[in-house]
């Protein structure tokens, strides 16, 4: 064979090869790196606003880097506030969510982890607010401020509970909890993605050689009727950018199932929407909406101070129960500013005793399972079109920069064909 047939037939094997390479770095460039890896160029940062917005887009483009970020971990903030929008927003409410926590059971272990905590609390308030007056009163006095405030803590709980799940919707704000979250831990978007599609992303890789193969044969004959250079970096985009469409295509199009002849077509990931719903599911509930993170929202989110000042309002009236029949004598005794200084730091210092149970990394686990049935139930009660805007939506803008990957890529082997087989 002399080595113009030997070019001809080699080049369904190269355009193969591209399919394949663009399928696999595509998705690689989806996912990885995790974190930004490239360097820091000065005086980018600010020109990089005057960048058009596709350029922008770039990861790193805007902190002034040059490398490369996965698409999905580097749009972490992004993914998370339309993961709420598109998803959890209508998968449930704060408070059903909080409902599926089982709270007499948070109130449970709330007031076994907060009993030792609270008897410290009113020692340490009372010595620092009124040290001689608390020294002064006989211990069996003091023991029975402590006993009270213990046969108490029940009611108070359960109150409390009570109060936060009644006003939840309007104490946490679920979009910046699952954005901070999400943002601090890109890995966590890599996870839902790989672990509901890795076994549709190893077909897509696969899919390309085939794919490209195919359509190496009639750029054969392109080749053969046009016998110019530039033909074959020119099929080779062609073919880099249709093999990424393609693939994009086939994970999430068409949404709803249509038969051709004797094959139903439907989106990779929708047709097992089943399936994806509880892998969803349970990385959500196991890792995302999960108690401890709702406490430390609760806590210290955006709207901590209304949380906190529920949980005072509940608090303050059971220093007064505590004092019982002495409370108009130490009134007296301390004076009403004093006395109301000691109500209102008791209040103030067990609120973080109060929450600081909900943070409990292990409680949570065993809690998470009724959420992710809530989760999952919705996910699969929910519209083919609507599950796949939750899942494409996020990286849709960026879909560009692989079709774009993929046509570079394409250009790059038709040189590469020219290079070794002049044809």
């Amino acid at each position: 064979m002399d080595s113009h047939l030997i070019g001809m037939i080699t080049i369904p094997l190269f355009t193969g090869a591209i399919g394949y390479a663009t399928n696999w770095s595509g998705i690689w460039m989806l996912f990885y790196p995790v974190h930004f890896r490239g360097w820091r160029l000065p005086g980018l940062a600010p020109l990089a606003q005057l960048l058009p917005r596709k350029i922008q887009q770039v990861p790193g483009i805007m902190q002034g880097g040059i490398g490369w970020q996965g698409i999905i971990p580097s749009r972490a903030a992004k993914m998370g506030s339309i993961a709420v929008d598109k998803g959890i927003a209508k998968l449930g409410t704060p408070s059903e969510f909080y409902g599926r926590l089982d709270p007499e059971a948070i109130a449970e272990h709330i007031l076994l982890a907060s009993r030792e905590d609270i008897r410290e609390v009113v020692d340490r308030i009372m010595e620092r607010e009124h040290p001689q007056l608390w020294r002064d009163l006989p211990p069996a006095v003091r023991e029975g401020v402590h006993q009270r405030v213990q046969a108490q803590l029940p009611r108070i709980v359960k109150d409390m509970t009570d109060d936060i799940g009644h006003n939840i919707d309007h104490l946490m704000d679920v979009k910046l909890m699952v954005i901070r979250h999400l943002e601090a831990h890109p890995e966590l978007m890599n996870r839902i993605f790989l672990e509901m599609g890795r076994r549709e992303l190893r077909f897509i890789i696969n899919f390309g050689f085939f794919f490209g193969l195919i359509q190496g044969i009639p750029l054969v004959f392109i080749v053969e009727a046009i016998p110019q250079w530039w033909v074959l970096p020119i099929g080779g985009v062609i073919i880099g950018y249709l093999t990424n469409w393609v693939a994009l295509w086939m994970i999430f199009e068409p949404t709803s199932p249509r038969k051709i002849g004797p094959f139903k077509l439907q989106g990779l990931f929708i047709r097992r929407q089943p399936e994806v719903a509880d892998v969803y599911a349970k990385i959500i509930a196991d890792d995302v909406v999960t108690l401890s993170h709702m406490g430390d929202e609760l806590m210290h989110g955006r709207k901590s101070d209304r949380t906190r000042r529920l949980i005072e309002n509940r608090l303050r009236p059971s220093v007064d129960r505590a004092l019982g029949p002495a409370r108009p004598l130490v009134r007296v005794a301390v004076g009403t500013r004093e006395y109301d200084a000691i109500r209102d730091g008791v209040a103030t210092e067990a609120v973080e005793y109060a929450i600081t149970p909900m943070k409990d990394e292990e409680f949570g686990r065993a809690q998470s399972s009724q959420v992710r049935e809530l989760i999952g139930e919705r996910m699969q009660e929910m519209p083919p079109d609507e599950f796949a805007d939750m899942l494409r939506s996020a990286m849709k803008e960026d879909e560009w920069l692989l079709l774009l990957h993929g046509a570079v890529l394409g250009f790059a082997a038709g040189l590469l064909h020219l290079a070794l087989f002049g044809v």
